[in-house]
């Protein structure tokens, strides 16, 4: 039914979010956010089932519990991580395209032969690493 009166929309920033753990990840802050296959928070590593959500805000240790026991503040946007090496390098060139998670910090030019999840797009690229828009 549409509105015929004023309501009260609630709204988020889009920004910030707390997102619960998975079991037994350990999260550092400023590393690759991602959901994993069931929707924990889990750090970014090579694998095909991951989804980046951001840049960890804080360091939540959850090795010893369950799903969602703890959770972590993960914050969306453009952020600087590791460049890869040699033909998984990221250069100038690549600006515009997706690029893959390698782990927590280092992002590559391909999925590594389908092993990889897409990380974010190419924003920019500079000497001390690749600028990705996550989230």
């Amino acid at each position: 039914m549409a509105l015929s009166a004023d309501r009260n929309t609630p709204e988020k920033d889009g920004v910030m979010r707390d997102v619960g753990v998975a079991a037994t990840a350990v999260c550092y802050a400023g590393g690759l956010a991602c959901r994993n296959a069931t929707g924990y928070a889990t750090p970014g590593a090579t694998a095909t089932t991951l989804k980046a959500i951001g840049r960890f805000e804080e360091t939540v240790d959850n090795s010893a519990g369950a799903d969602g026991a703890v959770t972590v503040k993960v914050k969306k946007g453009v952020f600087r991580f590791a460049n890869s090496a040699a033909g998984d390098a990221i250069a100038a060139a690549d600006i515009g395209n997706d690029c893959y998670i390698v782990d927590d910090e280092t992002v590559a030019k391909t999925d590594g032969t389908g092993t990889r999840s897409i990380a974010g797009k190419i924003f920019d690229v500079d000497a001390q690493g690749v600028w990705v828009a996550v989230g």
